[in-house]
Parts: C-alpha cells; structure tokens; sequence
C-alpha cells in the first residue's frame, strides 16, 4: 500500500464516527453501528441458521454459526447497552430458520432481546418472520430523516441497508488482504454482513457502481483497528491495484449525462 493510502488510516481505532444527514453514527470494527443519539444498535445480515440451511443440502458444515453469531452480539450488546437493536433483514438464512433454532440459541437470543426494544427488518431471504421472535418486525423504518431497508438503491437519500455483505481488498505490504467493510458516500451506507457463515462481495464488484458512482470510503476492518480508504485504491478479486472498471464506467456515465 502507497504511503499517502496508509495515511488514511482511521486513527480512532476500532471504531470510526460518521454522519448520515441529522443521523451521527459510529461504526464499530466488529462489524455494527450504533447511533448514540438514539442508544441505537445497527447490524445486518445475521443469517442465522444458514449451518442447518447448507446441511439440508448436503453441505457438512459445523452446526454452530448461530450459537457463533449470538455470542459475538451478545459481547457488543455488553460494550454498548443499547435500548434497541435494529437488524437490518436476511437476520435468517431463511424463512424456516426460525423454526430450526435449538432450545439453547433460543434462549440466548431471549436474553439478547431482555430489557431492550427489539426491530427486525424483512430481508430477501427472510421476507416473513414469526411473531414468536419477539421484538417487533418491519419492512423498513426512518430514523433521523435517515431510511433503514435491507436492499441498498431506493430513490431516498439519505440510508443505511445491507444485504451485499461488502468486503474490500487491499494490497498492504506486498501481499493482498480481503476482509469485512462498511461503504459510505455521506449520502449512503452499506453495512457488512455479521453472520459467521456470511459470504462477502467485493465492492469493486459492478453491483456497488450505481450506489456510489462517484466513490466512496470504504472503513475496512482489520484485526485490531478499522481503516478508512478511498474506493480509487482498492483491488477487485483479480488482484488489480485500482477501483475495478464499473466505477470508472459509472463515472463516465455521469458525466456525459
């Protein structure tokens, strides 16, 4: 990575404060936001239940993302003592994941909701949720002028939404490095994926172009810190050290408009 990249590094540590509209947030390395304003918390795309998912198809996989999953929010949910959470959808895997909860997750999940309110936003892979949850269950919902969805691209601005599990890649000390990310234009956020067994897209993948067609920052969390870096440096998955051709080309775009 250049020097002037490594400048950019976000020297608050693990968490990185920003602002969408009215709406101040700080992302947090781990891979939520919690506005402080509103003693909210903010994560997405838990899919819960995705082990016993890919099982059912034949895919051994250690049955343990949910229990991983719960005990990772339940230690932020500790740090921030949040009087709500907000799970941005796909918070199953899908809409018979509910339904697979052992007795133990369940529990744990239980103890997670205690004291707190509680919203779950429908996602693609779980457009239905049962009352049964607890909490209270919702397409979307505005807070501060600022609207909450899981999918990324309605016609207003500003929001936050999940669903495309960003991950960045950078080239840091002559060898590459992927990992989670938020993506954030001042107008928009992409939250990462918190679930164990969530994938990630790489944001120099063409889906992001129309969301950010002039870039963006992505705040890239590394093991002991997050850092902030301009979309123009980062690699796509074939290792190419620039912003891949679907940001230039949106660009171009724009412009000849």
């Amino acid at each position: 990575m250049s020097a002037a990249a490594l400048a950019r590094e976000d020297r608050t540590g693990e968490r990185a404060d920003i602002a969408l509209g009215a709406l101040a947030l700080a992302l947090d390395r781990a891979g939520i936001a919690y506005a402080p304003d509103h003693r909210t918390l903010l994560v997405a795309d838990l899919h819960l239940e995705k082990g016993s998912a890919r099982a059912r198809r034949g895919f051994m996989l250690p049955p343990w993302d949910t229990r991983e999953t719960l005990a990772r929010l339940a230690a932020l949910l500790d740090a921030y003592r949040p009087a709500r959470v907000i799970a941005l959808g796909d918070s199953f895997h899908d809409v018979g994941g509910p339904d697979r909860l052992g007795e133990a997750e369940r529990a744990d999940l239980a103890a997670l909701q205690a004291g707190r309110d509680w919203l779950w936003l429908t996602g693609n892979h779980d457009p239905a949720l049962p009352a049964a949850l607890g909490g209270e269950i919702a397409g979307d919902v505005v807070l501060d002028g600022v609207r909450l969805r899981h999918e990324p691209g309605g016609a207003a601005l500003p929001e936050i939404a999940g669903h495309l599990h960003p991950v960045a890649k950078v080239r840091l000390r002559g060898r590459a490095v992927r990992a989670r990310c938020f993506a954030h234009d001042g107008a928009r956020l992409v939250m990462p994926a918190f679930g164990a067994y969530a994938g990630g897209l790489n944001v120099c993948d063409a889906a992001f172009a129309p969301l950010f067609p002039t870039g963006f920052t992505a705040h890239v969390a590394g093991r002991e810190r997050l850092y902030a870096l301009a979309s123009a440096i980062l690699c796509d998955d074939r290792g190419t050290p620039q912003a891949a051709s679907a940001f230039a080309s949106a660009r171009s775009r724009t412009k000849s408009a």
